[in-house]
């Protein structure tokens, strides 16, 4: 069977935790080639996998490389350009999230993908996790009835030591770009996307000074639901905290650790499946399963999950939550 190329653009801690070993376990999957400003880590890690072509330039890659397919893993102030380079040469994409820093910039390259009809994919992992795909599937079903509230949050250390992640300029925010925008998307993808309405956000700077450290937001929807989100890199916690609960007209449901409990007449029933994963097997499945799902996009096997609109409308909700911060009041959208 051909195998699909992929090359991978911008090898920090993503690329190395995540991107490079996982792509190579997948069958019929070839590192075509990298790219990387980081001379010394270039060639590391093209080593270590064996990669041949590897270029300190993404335009090099773009004009020497064949593949057509792209996982772009650099600093979020690049996305739009490399984004959009990769989209004119005609190669489809993966995104890490964030799509970009601003609305602004996600437009451009959403606009771009239409412009060159290419598949533009964005790293939203959490809908991912076998067992939020079983929620899913859950609230599909109607088990525990008309979800109407979420309640998440994720309390832990900051995902990069990059000088670049604590500057607004070029990461476009702090715990809300790292952590809630993967909150919010979970939760509107488990929700079917209802409407937000209106955004209040309370943002502290406890110990950072351009981004936000730790963030809380609670959103109104259209349909009555609400969603309860708090980030945070600097709470006092003896260890890190993770937690998603669904409550619905008939039941809840939560995951880390998964639990669903269903009332029927006036007892509460315990519908949690008998075998669960650990947290560690559930994150290396969530890369591994988005991974697969790009490669079957562009091979045409299966839709594109987490999609550019999709995350085009995150965007617009994150930029709502940094203007109700500022201006102390909740924001209509």
């Amino acid at each position: 069977m051909t195998k699909t190329k992929v090359a991978v653009i911008g090898l920090g801690g993503i690329s190395q935790l995540v991107h490079l070993p996982y792509l190579s376990k997948i069958e019929n999957i070839e590192i075509a080639a990298v790219a990387e400003l980081n001379k010394n880590r270039l060639n590391t890690l093209a080593d270590k996998f064996n990669i041949k072509q590897r270029y300190k330039d993404h335009n090099e890659l773009l004009e020497n490389c064949d593949a057509s397919n792209i996982i772009i893993a650099t600093p979020t102030n690049t996305h739009k350009d490399v984004a959009i380079a990769c989209l004119k040469a005609n190669r489809d994409i993966l995104v890490e999230k964030p799509l970009a820093r601003t609305y602004a910039e996600a437009k451009q390259i959403v606009d771009a993908a239409k412009k060159y009809k290419r598949k533009l994919m964005v790293g939203m992992n959490l809908r991912y996790r076998p067992d939020a795909m079983i929620l899913k599937s859950l609230l599909n079903n109607g088990e525990i009835g008309d979800p109407f509230y979420v309640k998440c949050g994720w309390l832990r250390r900051r995902s990069s030591n990059q000088k670049w992640f604590l500057k607004k300029e070029e990461s476009g925010g702090g715990v809300i770009i790292d952590l809630s925008i993967l909150l919010l998307d979970l939760s509107l993808w488990l929700l079917d996307f209802p409407q937000v309405e209106t955004v209040s956000t309370q943002n502290f700077y406890e110990f950072t000074k351009s981004v936000e450290d730790t963030s809380i937001s609670f959103l109104r929807c259209a349909n009555s639901s609400c969603i309860n989100i708090e980030s945070s890199w600097s709470l006092a916690l003896e260890k890190d905290s993770f937690y998603f609960d669904v409550y619905g007209t008939k039941g809840s449901a939560s995951l880390n650790p998964f639990h669903v409990s269903k009332r029927i007449e006036d007892k509460m029933i315990d519908l949690t499946p008998t075998q669960t994963e650990s947290s560690l097997n559930l994150f290396r499945k969530s890369y591994m399963n988005e991974l697969r799902s790009f490669i079957g996009a562009v091979n045409g096997l299966n839709p594109v999950f987490s999609s550019a609109d999709e995350s085009l409308s995150r965007m617009k909700i994150v930029e709502a939550m940094y203007k109700s911060s500022l201006q102390k009041k909740e924001i209509k959208i």
